[in-house]
């Protein structure tokens, strides 16, 4: 395989020993989900959108439409589960689990030329789908004639991918004047923390500085920088195990193989794969 690493996230703080961690566990779960590929053939997968294809105008929220638009993905409302879009994009997600204490955030790359991306299974998903926005404005975009901080750049457009300003202002209102349980509801609707949802209602000239200051302060006091309030349900990547359980299937592999592919016990591979005779269809 062709494997190219790219940027990690530059204030994540990343140790050289976990970025050889994460290369590491890159490339073993490349070489599995390859493995598959190679059996099925590549059609199984779609032509993922051209990347470093988008010029930045620098208006946050102009780019994060034209990302939309890139993505097929409508102008206004939530984008739903966006590990599972961007897989059925050709997209490949890979979520790695760490020990406690690793700072670790993402990582964006390419795999024989198709993109993929890195992100912490441990941390919450408002935070896995921010870091997924931000890792997909870097791959998206053309960045070769930018010349400023980048990655606050990709989180500002990554953010307003997530919630744009018309959907703020309709869901949030014009002008609010203290940060309510109520907005919790937005949350959950987007998949987006208390904390950006915050500072897009600041940025958005919804809420004044001083509002978005104070409730920082009493986000740092309850804990919600790491964990919300109101938990957004989990995303996780499918495809790759959609695709092994189709080769089982299609007697193109063993359960024995399928299980090693998987990083599975024989069993739970053949509960979740075969049906039961009372059951077969």
């Amino acid at each position: 395989l062709q494997i190219e690493f790219h940027e990690y996230r530059k204030q994540s703080g990343c140790s050289i020993k976990s970025q050889d961690y994460v290369q590491s566990a890159v490339e073993e779960y490349l070489n599995r989900f390859y493995a598959i590929i190679e059996i099925l053939g590549e059609k199984v997968l779609p032509d993922p959108p051209a990347c470093y294809s988008l010029a930045l105008t620098g208006d946050i929220e102009t780019d994060a439409m034209r990302l939309r638009e890139h993505l097929q993905l409508a102008r206004v409302g939530s984008v739903g589960k966006l590990i599972e879009g961007l897989e059925n994009l050709g997209i490949i997600v890979f979520l790695i689990d760490f020990e406690a204490g690793v700072k670790f955030s993402g990582m964006n790359g390419f795999v024989n030329g198709r993109p993929y991306i890195v992100l912490s299974r441990n941390a919450p998903t408002g935070a896995i789908r921010s870091t997924l926005a931000h890792e997909l404005v870097h791959i998206m975009f053309d960045w070769s004639d930018f010349e400023g901080d980048s990655e606050k750049m990709a989180t500002a457009i990554g953010g307003a991918f997530l919630f744009p300003k018309s959907d703020a202002i309709r869901e949030l209102g014009v002008v609010r004047h203290s940060i309510s349980k109520d907005m919790l509801l937005v949350c959950q609707e987007y998949g987006i923390s208390f904390m950006l949802l915050t500072k897009r209602a600041n940025l958005c000239n919804i809420i004044h500085d001083h509002i978005a200051k104070k409730f920082y302060i009493q986000a740092n006091q309850y804990g919600w920088r790491y964990n919300d309030p109101l938990p957004i349900p989990d995303e996780v990547p499918t495809v790759f195990e959609q695709l092994v359980y189709r080769a089982i299937n299609q007697n193109e592999i063993s359960l024995q193989k399928g299980a090693e592919l998987l990083k599975a016990s024989l069993l739970e591979v053949e509960e979740r794969c075969v049906f039961k005779t009372e059951t077969a269809v």
